[in-house]
């Protein structure tokens, strides 16, 4: 049972302090989590603590692959919008 960052990560610092295990370090490109570490806050919070803090969505994933905070979750763009929004974005 253990937390995965994925890339996308932007190497914030938001979730590295707040790790009961330290089980969050630097690396390069992102953000990686020891697995052997890593008790998803089990025993310690009901959450794990880097998902409730991270301000990134869909890079903090469960070990079947699911984000913690998929995305819409935290700005509330429905993901098909923030594919439009980006899209117009990149065509100016």
């Amino acid at each position: 049972m253990a937390v995965e960052i994925i890339e996308g990560c932007v190497n914030c610092w938001a979730c590295e302090p707040l790790c009961p295990n330290q089980a969050i370090f630097a690396s390069a490109p992102h953000f990686l989590v020891d697995e052997n570490k890593c008790t998803e806050c089990a025993g310690d919070f009901d959450d794990p603590q880097c998902a409730t803090i991270c301000p990134i969505e869909g890079v903090i994933i469960d070990d079947l692959g699911i984000p913690f905070n998929p995305p819409g979750s935290l700005t509330g763009i429905p993901p098909e919008r923030m594919a439009e929004a980006m899209a117009e974005i990149q065509a100016r």
